[in-house]
């Protein structure tokens, strides 16, 4: 496992403390993959704890650098059979689900899932629930959001597990939603005409110290059963956020202006349009921006000492963030996130014979390059590494895609070298690694294989596949699209797309291998 950052579980007041009989305590946490738990799970491994997690997808959570070292249930939080499972002997449970689609129906599928969870922790006798909410003001009306992540808090206290349920605001670590959001539009816009929510008041949180209180949170007196806020030293207004961001990248100051006209949905409309932050993901943010948000005591204080050293100020945690994205060291991503709605069923390893009707583009090209050489321009595909042909025709079917509510091509990917199953890539997500030198079932143990399934907007399911095998001194590269059309609009879509296959496909192709060629062993 690689190392990391402060806070790494090692400290002495967050390592794990024994059970009566000198073994170590078990910890569940659902939400692994996502972005503040797959931080947390590695340092809870490193507190001392055993550790299960719940996924979705168990081959997802398996590719993680801590997949090895946890035990892994597959399931999810609203399967009753499945948390049961995962709820064997567990002495404290994490929650770090939140539901960030805009379906009509979430605020009941958030519930449900928060009671099935306490039920199951009731009857198991886990000895703590540990659940991160929203900071909120008392007593204004609250976005169906942060409304949501109240109920679930006091679905929890009620339950009759001694639950902590740790409030906390926006939160800044590289790789978080809320800091792409301000680092994009600091970036983008020397002049921004913004809602007037710039000028609230907000109680910023470095990812670093979220960690410290989740980790603390486990040590907490059996007793406890209460919400408590959790925040940074620093009260900003947004505006004062995103300058302060201006600073630390070395930017100018930017101007601002607050508009009264900007409701939460054109802002996010707006977030979408500057922002690599889709309209699913922004609105719920915008949303939770609309009442000043600051830590109403400092209670938790007297239940969790803080870090060493104090909190981490806002513009340290900027620094940090900015570090972490330059390094390509980013531990976790919001761009990981699932996507509401999203095809998630594995390419079919028959489609002719189940009787599908199925399309592809498949390309083959040899090389000089060595397999290695070619795999590493294969596994950095994307993001800031681009698709290798036409630029232009790829940002237009983005644009199309964000125009009708999906991810695009801005969405990027967390790591500019690494690809593992689960991360996303632009509109993308990988389905399928296999590294060179790494035997399967259905690959040779010297060739190398990226799958990834389509989360654009289409009418059907799509599947992109390359691949770096060996041949004589060089390699071969192979590219395949696949296309599972869904009804007539299915069928249309292929054929009016398939003009452009020339310009994308084989020139993605021939500046693949030639990319490869050229890069240093």
């Amino acid at each position: 496992m690689t190392e990391l950052t402060q806070p790494t579980g090692r400290e002495d007041d967050l390592r794990a403390i024994p059970r009566d009989d000198g073994s170590a305590p078990v910890a569940l946490v659902l939400g692994a993959t996502g972005y503040i738990g797959g931080r947390l799970t590695p340092r809870l491994l490193n507190a001392g704890y055993r550790v299960r997690v719940l996924a979705r997808d168990a081959t997802r959570a398996a590719s993680f650098p801590w997949g090895a070292d946890c035990e892994i249930v597959e399931g999810s939080a609203d399967d009753a059979d499945a948390v049961a499972e995962a709820m064997r002997d567990v002495d404290v449970v994490y929650y770090l689900i939140h539901s960030m689609g805009a379906g009509k129906d979430f605020e009941e599928a958030d519930e449900r899932a928060a009671q099935t969870v306490a039920d199951a922790a009731a009857k198991a006798g886990a000895r703590r629930i540990v659940y991160l909410g929203g900071l909120h003001p008392d007593d204004v009306k609250l976005s169906p959001h942060l409304r949501s992540r109240v109920r679930v808090g006091e679905v929890f206290l009620e339950s009759g597990v001694p639950t902590l349920v740790l409030q906390a605001g926006v939160v800044i670590g590289s790789g978080s939603a809320s800091f792409e959001m301000i680092r994009h539009l600091t970036e983008v816009l020397p002049y921004m005409p913004a809602p007037k929510w710039v000028r609230n008041h907000i109680q910023p949180i470095a990812i670093r110290d979220v960690l410290h209180y989740l980790l603390g949170a486990a040590r907490v007196d059996g007793s406890v059963n209460r919400a408590v806020d959790i925040g940074g030293p620093d009260v900003l207004r947004y505006g004062q956020m995103m300058n302060g961001y201006a600073v630390e990248a070395g930017l100018p100051q930017r101007a601002i202006a607050a508009l009264p006209v900007l409701t939460p949905g054109l802002a996010s409309h707006w977030v979408n349009l500057v922002t690599p932050v889709p309209r699913s993901i922004a609105r719920p943010l915008v949303a939770s921006l609309q009442n000043e948000c600051v830590v109403k005591n400092r209670d938790v204080d007297d239940l969790i000492p803080r870090p060493t050293g104090g909190l981490t100020p806002y513009r340290r945690a900027v620094s940090l963030a900015i570090g972490r994205s330059n390094n390509d060291t980013i531990e976790t991503s919001w761009q990981d996130s699932e996507v509401s709605g999203a095809p998630s069923d594995p390419l079919p390893s028959d489609p002719d014979w189940a009787g599908r009707t199925v399309f592809t583009d498949a390309r083959t090209l040899e090389t000089k390059a060595s397999v290695d050489q070619l795999w590493r321009v294969i596994e950095g595909i994307g993001g800031t590494n681009g698709w290798y042909s036409s630029p232009f025709l790829w940002a237009v079917r983005g644009w199309m895609d964000r125009l009708v509510g999906g991810v695009g091509l801005r969405r990027g990917r967390r790591s500019r070298t690494e690809a593992r199953v689960g991360d996303a890539i632009d509109f993308w997500r990988v389905e399928a690694v296999e590294e060179p030198g790494v035997q399967t079932d259905a690959s040779d143990a010297s060739g190398g294989l990226l799958r990834l399934r389509a989360e654009m907007k289409v009418p059907g399911s799509a599947w992109l596949e390359l691949r770096a095998l060996p041949h004589g001194g060089g390699a071969t590269y192979e590219q395949r699209a696949v296309f599972f059309p869904r009804g007539l609009g299915g069928r249309l879509y292929w054929f009016a797309v398939l003009p452009f296959h020339g310009a994308i496909f084989a020139g993605m192709a021939a500046r693949i291998t030639g990319a490869a060629e050229g890069a240093k062993e």
